[in-house]
């Protein structure tokens, strides 16, 4: 089994809000992700508050564990931000399948520009069609169609 298919049958994938541990989420973010380091619970809050989304949840304890943000007009134009996962969950292919999900919920919208930024991780998701901007450090783009 590989780590696309452990993912596949351990975690579920949902945008359901209602589901969010922003509790989790904020420690998560504020204290273990680079870009996000201090940032209040208010303003975590209110970012989860005005975007759309996703979670992962493990099947067998229900337990949140990993989390991706997306701000979009779910129309044309989608940024993807604070996507992280567990440091526990991590190496079983959950941040793709999270990133996925944005994407396939989107796509059909019509939504066809998804950007991003990373310092460290452009090999996920390149996997996934990203591809480098004029700052390839810093940002890069996926054109659906």
């Amino acid at each position: 089994m590989n780590d696309d298919d452990n993912a596949e049958q351990r975690y579920e994938i949902s945008d359901d809000a209602s589901r969010l541990d922003a509790a989790r989420i904020h420690h998560w973010l504020s204290t273990d992700a680079y870009w996000a380091l201090g940032r209040t619970r208010e303003q975590q809050d209110r970012a989860i508050a005005g975007s759309l989304n996703f979670g992962a949840y493990d099947l067998a304890s229900g337990e949140q564990t990993a989390y991706a943000r997306v701000v979009t007009d779910h129309a044309s134009f989608a940024w993807v931000c604070d996507v992280y996962v567990d440091r526990a969950a991590r190496g079983h292919g959950l941040g793709t399948r999270l990133v996925t999900a944005v994407r396939d919920e989107l796509a059909p919208l019509g939504v066809r520009r998804f950007l991003l930024a990373t310092k460290d991780a452009h090999g996920v998701y390149a996997k996934l069609g990203f591809t480098p901007l004029a700052e390839p450090d810093m940002w890069m783009s996926l054109q659906v169609g």
